[in-house]
């Protein structure tokens, strides 16, 4: 008898989605509430040292997250003061750092959606 195919823990599905079918999400989520698309960028850039040209490659390169988290310029070690819930799970608890790294992203994102202003978005 053949074994059934594991199923992928959150953690697997995390590292495999797609950055550049994730992204359009972002743009859409912080367009709806009166945000810009260049703010999304500046949360990405913030997070993982990617400047525009870099972030413009990896958005066509059909990058899962792992490589994009994996190839990210300069991880903002500011990352830790990202905290609470998102998505059911308190970030700062996540032990695996791309986890960790891309629910921080989603919450970022959340924060400019819900009109925080990118002075605490960014944790100045």
């Amino acid at each position: 008898m053949a074994d059934a195919p594991k199923k992928a823990t959150a953690t697997e599905k995390i590292h495999r989605m797609v950055f550049g079918e994730v992204y359009p999400l972002y743009v859409q989520k912080a367009e709806r509430k009166g945000r810009k698309r260049e703010e999304v960028d500046e949360i990405i850039s913030w997070l993982t040292g990617y400047d525009a040209a870099a972030l413009e490659r990896e958005l066509g390169s059909g990058s899962d997250f792992e490589a994009f988290i994996g190839r990210a310029p300069r991880i903002n070690p500011d990352y830790a003061k990202v905290t609470g819930l998102i998505c059911g799970y308190r970030v700062e608890e996540l032990e695996d750092r791309t986890e960790r790294l891309v629910r921080c992203l989603d919450k970022l994102v959340d924060e400019l959606a819900k009109g925080r202003p990118m002075e605490k978005i960014l944790r100045k």
